[in-house]
Order: structure tokens, then sequence, then C-alpha cells
């Protein structure tokens, strides 16, 4: 299959090894992964924050890239992020017929058909829940709001973690409950989403997991940036970079692991700490 990998602007920017990822573990699954370069962003912030007229033309830029790609016959569109695969499907053609362009309504939901978060792609559309991976480490889930309530991914990711050799999940009290990020809301809403963290935290500690995982960056910079101002030693890696790891020594093992997960636990907390300040306390 012909795999078109949206990156999203926080793997662009913050958080690349999620898409890398991405890539490492299609392409060793044996699908050829195809990445539009002119891709930007899908327009969620805008639409999230109420800059619709903002949002319109970011909307059509990302509808025209991946219609191009699946117009030179790319199978399915894939983001690691269920906060913007949320906004394609059910976003997009909404701010087209809001100005009135029902072109690009049709043209938004014809791609929107065909655009898939990581973990609903590898079960439902490839049938895999095994992807071979190897994970020596204690793991928790947290599901992103966007995944479990917008998409609707349910079991998904934890059949694809329950899989995955040398993993040991636990579960994470009070689950389905908001980390308190929520985009702008954390910047707008400090105090609130300060608090909403602050329970979040407490019950990724109460797990006793050495990992915190879910399916988006947003949110586990969010609650990264937090464990990792109280130095609580508990790292957050994407579901991608797990599902991506392996025991042969390939790249993607080095995501996860030693050095370059104390990097990445480093930069959630800078950024994090960007969003709610220096003296925010948590």
């Amino acid at each position: 299959m012909r795999i078109a990998v949206v990156a999203t602007c926080l793997g662009d920017a913050l958080f690349p090894r999620a898409p890398i990822a991405t890539v490492e573990l299609l392409e060793r699954l044996g699908h050829e992964v195809v990445f539009p370069a002119d891709q930007t962003c899908c327009g969620q912030m805008h639409v999230n924050t109420g800059y619709l007229d903002t949002a319109l033309p970011v909307v059509r830029h990302h509808v025209e890239v991946f219609g191009r790609a699946l117009d030179e016959g790319v199978d399915a569109i894939v983001a690691p992020s269920g906060s913007c695969v949320g906004c394609v499907r059910h976003q997009h053609a909404m701010v087209a017929r809001r100005a009135g362009d029902e072109g690009l309504a049709r043209a938004a939901e014809a791609g929107a058909a065909r655009t898939y978060e990581l973990s609903e792609l590898l079960v439902d559309v490839l049938g895999v829940t095994d992807v071979g991976a190897y994970y020596p480490h204690r793991v928790t889930y947290h599901p992103t709001c966007h995944s479990l309530r917008m998409l609707r991914v349910g079991e998904k990711p934890l059949q694809l973690l329950r899989a995955v050799r040398g993993l040991q999940l636990v579960e994470l009290p009070d689950a389905d409950v908001c980390c308190g990020f929520g985009g702008t809301f954390a910047v707008k809403n400090a105090e609130t989403s300060t608090a909403m963290l602050a329970d979040k935290m407490s019950n990724v500690l109460t797990s006793k997991a050495e990992v915190c995982t879910a399916g988006d960056s947003s949110c586990l910079m969010h609650i990264g940036g937090g464990l990792s101002r109280l130095r609580t030693g508990v790292k957050t890696v994407h579901l991608a970079e797990i599902l991506a790891s392996t025991d042969r020594g390939d790249p993607s093992a080095d995501f996860v692991t030693g050095d370059a997960a104390d990097r990445s636990t480093e930069r959630t907390g800078e950024a994090a700490g960007q969003a709610h300040g220096p003296g925010v306390p948590v």
C-alpha cells in the first residue's frame, strides 16, 4: 500500500521522532511511504480558537496537497495525531461550506474519508495488531480526547501495545479524563489546565509506569512537561515510537531509549514551560 504521512506541526517543530517513527514502522511492515514536502498545518489551531476565516486558506492548502497525493496513487493518508485527524475529518468540510465553497467541501470530504490516525490505519485498514515491536518497559496509555471522543479509536492502541514484546501494560486510573492541554486552552486557562494536569500526573505516578504513551504529541508535551519539572523520571513517548522499536538495533529503537528519551523529555518540559511559564506550580 502507498501511504502519505502528515507530519503535523508539533511533529515538524518539536517532536520529529513521532512522524519519523511512523515512517519507519510502515516501511518495516512493507508499505511505500510518501511524504508531500509542501504540506503545512491542517488548520486545527485556527478552527479550535475560532478563527475560521483565517483557517480557510490553511484548510484549502492541506486538501489540495493531499488531494494531489491521492490523485498520484496514494491509497491512504496517516497522521500520528488523533487531534489533527479529527480536524481533517470533522472540521475541514465545515470550514469550506461556511465560506460557500462547496467544491472545496467535497474535496475535503474525499480526503477525510482516506485519512486515518495511526492506530486506525494499522488495525482497521492494514489488519495488523502485532507489528513486531519490542519495548521492555512498564507502560501506561493515556487516551487523548480527540482520539477517544471524535475518532472513537477505542481499544485499538491498547491492542497494539498488548502485542509488543517485553512491554508490561499497566492501567491508568481515570484514563478517559482530559489531561488539561486542549491547545490554546492551556494558555488561556492556565490555572484550570494546570489543575487538570496535576490530576493526570498523579494518576500516571499511581500506575508505577516508567513510560506514559499516547497518540498525540500535544498531550504528551503537556504531561511530559509536568512530569519533567517534578523530576519524576517517568518518560512520555509517542505510541508510534514504541511501535517502531525493535530488538535489532535499528534506528527506531534509539527514539525511545537512553539519551534519546532523555532529550525528548527535556524538550517536552521546555515546550510546556513556554506554555505555562516557569512560575506555574504543578
